[in-house]
């Protein structure tokens, strides 16, 4: 495993980056919702992260918010048996929700749409151009 505060900075950069990069252009069916921009933006966070960390799957899973449960994606990092998860979007629910179950997709039967990958694409670029201007000290 690499070096953990190497790994730690490089997940807060991407962290970072995401937020920056979010907007109605890459949330699912182009929903905002002020004051949460992390609002759909769940399946193309989890495609840029596999592309930054492509050592972790793309998890897909059901998500309690406590008045309703809505499909939600992240991305999680197999050591061992664990499951590690990696979620940079979790923050689109209230307080308080929860996971229901999960599974994990095969990377090579995704079966995204033409929308959803040029949505992923706009993310992936602004992500790295906003890594490419912002680098670490």
């Amino acid at each position: 495993m690499p070096d953990r505060s190497k790994y730690q900075d490089r997940m807060l950069r991407m962290r970072e980056a995401l937020e920056a990069s979010w907007d109605g252009q890459t949330a699912y069916r182009a929903a905002v919702k002020p004051g949460n921009p992390a609002f759909g933006q769940c399946y193309p966070t989890s495609r840029v992260v596999q592309h930054y960390f492509p050592e972790t799957e793309i998890i897909k899973g059901k998500v309690w918010t406590g008045e309703s449960e809505e499909t939600h994606f992240w991305n999680g990092l197999r050591v061992g048996e664990e499951w590690y998860h990696i979620d940079l979007s979790w923050q689109q629910f209230p307080t308080g929700s929860t996971i229901r179950d999960f599974v994990v997709l095969d990377r090579k039967m995704l079966g995204d749409t033409e929308s959803t990958l040029r949505r992923c694409a706009l993310l992936l670029d602004r992500v790295r151009r906003h890594l490419q201007s912002h680098p670490s000290s």
